[in-house]
C-alpha cells in the first residue's frame, strides 16, 4: 500500500486514479499508523511551500516521513512535494524544508513567463530505473513558479529548459522527485508511476 500524504495540496483523486490504473494500491492519509505500515510514500504537490510545511508540522508528520525515509522506504515527491525535499525555499520569504536533499528552491527566471504551465520535455541526464521505457525528450505536464536552483548534480536524472535548466526528475537512492505532474502527463506519466511501483514491489 502506497501512502499518499494529505497536507491539503489537492489533486489527490487524479493521482489515485493514475496509480490504480497501473494496479498500485494506495490510500490518502494523514494517519501515522498507515504511513508506518505503507510500502512507500508520496508527497503530492499543489500550493505554497510555507503552507505545506506548516500543515505537515501541525499534523506532526515531518519526523515520521523523515524517519521512514531514513529507514529506506521509497519516497516520491511531485511538484511542490519534490521541492519540500530540499533545505530551503525562497517562495515568499525563506523557509526550511525537509533537508533530505541538499539545495535551494528559487523563483523561475524572470526572462520567461511565470508560472511555467504546459507541456515540456524531459532531457535525460543519466540512466535510472525510474526512467525505464521513457524516451529522451518525452513531454510531460508542468505547473510551477518555483524550481530547484541549487542541487547536487549527481542527483539529476532529467531536466527541462525554461528560463534556464530546471531539474525535472531527481533521485538519491530511494528518494525521487518529479517537478511535473505524472498523473497529468498521459502515457509517459503512467509509465513513470509504474516504474516507481517496480521499485517497491
Amino acid at each position: 500500500m502506497i501512502a499518499i500524504i494529505d497536507y491539503g495540496a489537492g489533486n489527490m483523486k487524479s493521482l489515485q486514479f493514475a496509480l490504480n490504473r497501473k494496479g498500485m494500491e494506495c490510500c490518502v492519509t494523514t494517519e501515522k499508523k498507515q504511513i508506518l505500515n505503507s510500502t512507500a510514500m508520496i508527497l503530492p504537490g499543489v500550493g505554497a511551500f510555507q503552507d505545506a510545511m506548516t500543515t505537515l508540522k501541525q499534523k506532526d508528520l515531518i519526523n515520521t516521513i523523515k524517519d521512514e525515509t531514513t529507514k529506506g522506504k521509497p519516497l516520491l515527491g511531485i511538484c511542490l512535494g519534490m521541492q519540500l525535499f530540499y533545505e530551503t525555499s525562497e517562495e515568499d520569504g525563506e523557509w526550511e524544508g525537509f533537508g533530505l536533499l541538499k539545495g535551494k528552491v528559487s523563483r523561475i527566471n524572470y526572462t520567461v513567463k511565470v508560472p511555467h504551465i504546459g507541456w515540456n520535455t524531459l532531457h535525460m541526464q543519466r540512466s535510472s530505473s525510474i526512467c525505464q521505457n521513457i524516451p529522451n525528450n518525452a513531454f510531460v505536464y508542468y505547473v510551477h513558479s518555483y524550481a530547484v536552483k541549487e542541487y547536487a548534480y549527481n542527483s539529476l536524472v532529467a531536466s527541462t529548459a525554461y528560463g534556464g535548466t530546471i531539474p525535472a526528475i531527481v533521485q538519491q537512492d530511494h528518494i525521487i522527485g518529479m517537478q511535473f505532474h505524472p498523473e497529468k502527463s498521459g502515457n509517459v506519466g503512467l509509465q513513470l508511476l509504474a516504474n516507481f511501483g517496480e521499485m517497491i514491489s
